[in-house]
């Protein structure tokens, strides 16, 4: 604490991301990255990235990644916005859609910073809780509201909604924005991409850093109505006009492009998710349903906290939240099947221990 921070920053509770462990190699399941590495065409494009045209800005319209993600979803280019990762075109959209006069609506078991931007940018929240079996319920967030926030698949639970569901809860909040967050919807989800045209109150969020291998490069992006768009862009031209650079840009681009290693990455990762799902059930775990590129797992007979500590010691880092209602479970990256492998090992280790 400094006498030199305004009440805001003395009073906020910043979020806490993924440990990034210097101190020694792990088999690290604990930050949803994927398991394999950027496609060949995307590290040759950041190799030609290499060269003078680095001390010149980047385009602030990031006009050929902007059309070429606009052309792999058939929309328009003026239906895309990009940021500096999800994270940030997030905290941009609390900026844009939600008043401080009014009460935004997430989900209270989901992503830790949504109270963080809320309670950061002075708005008026409500976390609706999640029930029994850790779904949404959509009926909640039908109610009176300033907009409304969800992720699908939900984090960390790796719970999906159907789009039917959620176009009914589209029509509920006509006048109001929904946020779908859609980091995980590559891993067996439908997008609500297809929705856009029909439903102007609709912005959907994607990101790099999951599917496409690019947590490194920080690239996300919103898609939605060209009103929305404008309204995003108003307020980051209004921060910093160069949120992505030119290395970045580029590698964005070639990763959109490579339609086939995406299709062959995110297939791979889909079987490895259903089989660590089997083997873990046997084992007596319980797993809830995933359409993500994690699992989350609790054991009857072990505290969460208990099996995260002694899977670190053993060489492998998974997720751990020591919150109420979720503190038994473990959110498990799911990694290769070389390092699925050696977690099922480790993990058997500790349960028969």
């Amino acid at each position: 604490m400094s006498k030199f921070w305004n009440e805001t920053v003395n009073k906020i509770e910043p979020y806490v991301p993924g440990e990034q462990p210097r101190d020694k190699k792990y088999v690290k399941l604990n930050t949803n990255e994927n398991p394999y590495p950027p496609s060949k065409k995307v590290l040759e494009a950041v190799k030609n990235s290499a060269n003078e045209d680095l001390r010149l800005y980047p385009d602030p319209l990031c006009t050929e990644l902007n059309e070429t993600i606009a052309n792999f979803y058939g929309l328009d280019k003026d239906n895309i916005f990009l940021g500096n990762g999800s994270d940030e075109v997030l905290a941009f959209s609390f900026m844009t859609f939600f008043s401080k006069n009014k009460t935004i609506l997430f989900p209270d078991i989901s992503y830790s910073f949504y109270p963080v931007y809320a309670e950061f940018f002075g708005l008026n929240y409500k976390m609706v809780p999640l029930d029994e079996e850790f779904n949404i319920p959509l009926e909640e967030l039908k109610k009176e509201n300033g907009g409304v926030i969800l992720p699908n698949p939900n984090a960390p639970t790796g719970k999906y909604i159907d789009t039917d569901k959620l176009k009914e809860l589209l029509e509920a909040n006509k006048d109001t924005v929904v946020i779908i967050d859609e980091a995980y919807v590559d891993f067996g989800g439908e997008s609500m991409v297809k929705y856009i045209k029909d439903y102007k109150n609709l912005l959907v969020v994607q990101t790099f850093s999951k599917s496409r291998s690019l947590a490194g490069a920080r690239i996300g992006f919103a898609l939605g109505d060209k009103e929305l768009i404008e309204g995003l862009n108003r307020v980051k031209n209004s921060i910093n006009s160069y949120t992505i650079d030119k290395v970045a840009l580029n590698a964005g681009k070639a990763a959109i492009e490579d339609k086939e290693y995406f299709e062959e990455t995110r297939n791979k990762i889909i079987k490895t998710r259903e089989n660590v799902i089997k083997t873990l059930r046997e084992m007596g775990f319980k797993v809830l349903d995933s359409k993500a590129n994690f699992v989350f797992a609790s054991h009857k007979d072990f505290e969460g906290q208990y099996l995260y500590e002694e899977l670190r010691n053993r060489g492998v880092l998974v997720r751990f939240f020591n919150k109420d209602r979720i503190n038994k479970f473990l959110r498990i990256t799911i990694g290769t099947d070389e390092e699925m492998n050696v977690l099922i090992e480790k993990l058997k280790e500790i349960i028969n221990n």
